[in-house]
Order: structure tokens, then C-alpha cells, then sequence
């Protein structure tokens, strides 16, 4: 099965466009090689891909005849993305709400000069 197919019926990507696109920006290797759309993938194979700024690095374990249920999927991949990485992208995302919290919209002009406020006053203390 090519490759394309392959991470879209293991429901990686949500179309197979998107999978092609990835190839292209060589994001996507198939046992230390660079894949293109067509490349074959067969069971046992490692396939290494880059999405959400995690690096997934998963074994082919069985070839789907077509796209599959997400209760299914373990049966033909196993997944060997290390734990650590799925905690670094939280912390990224834990981070970014830290500063201004999602769908407060663009800050308004009393929350400038609140922001100013706070960075002269410590400017003023030191």
C-alpha cells in the first residue's frame, strides 16, 4: 500500500492530500528514507513522520484494505512515539495560555495600559 493511503487510513492525516503535502516538505520517512506519496509500505516497516511539532515514529503491523475505525487502528500500526513528547506539546500549549487566555480576542486599550503600568512599575523598584 502506498504510503499517502496508508497514514490516512491509520487515520494520521485527515485527507490524503494533506499526507502528500507533508511528503513534499520531506516530513515523512519510511526506514530512514525520505518518501515520496508512492513509496510502498509493508508490515514491519518504520514509518517516521513530523505533525504538531511532535515527531511520530510508528511500526507497520498488518495493511488495511481502506480507511478504518479509530477503535481499529492499533491492530494495523504500533505506536512508538515516546511519552515525552505528547508532555512537551502540553507544555507548550499550558504556556501559551499563561500569557492571554484563548478567545479573549486582541487586548483592549485598558489592558495596554494595564500591561504598561505593570512593566514601569518594576522598572521604578529596581
Amino acid at each position: 500500500m502506498r504510503v499517502d493511503k496508508y497514514l490516512w487510513c491509520v487515520r494520521y492525516y485527515k485527507t490524503r492530500n494533506m499526507v502528500t503535502e507533508a511528503c513534499k516538505k520531506n516530513h515523512i520517512t519510511v526506514n530512514g528514507q525520505v518518501a515520496k506519496p508512492s513509496k510502498e509500505v509493508f508490515p514491519t516497516d518504520k514509518v517516521t513522520f513530523r505533525k504538531d511539532q511532535i515527531t511520530y515514529s510508528i511500526t507497520v503491523l498488518d495493511i488495511p484494505q481502506n480507511r478504518v475505525g479509530a477503535k481499529l487502528v492499533d491492530i494495523y500500526r504500533k505506536d512508538d512515539t515516546s511519552p515525552e513528547l505528547f508532555a512537551h506539546l502540553e507544555l507548550l500549549k499550558l504556556s501559551k495560555e499563561h500569557y492571554r487566555k484563548t478567545g479573549t480576542g486582541r487586548p483592549t486599550k485598558k489592558d495596554r495600559r494595564d500591561l504598561d503600568e505593570l512593566d514601569f512599575g518594576s522598572e521604578e523598584n529596581q
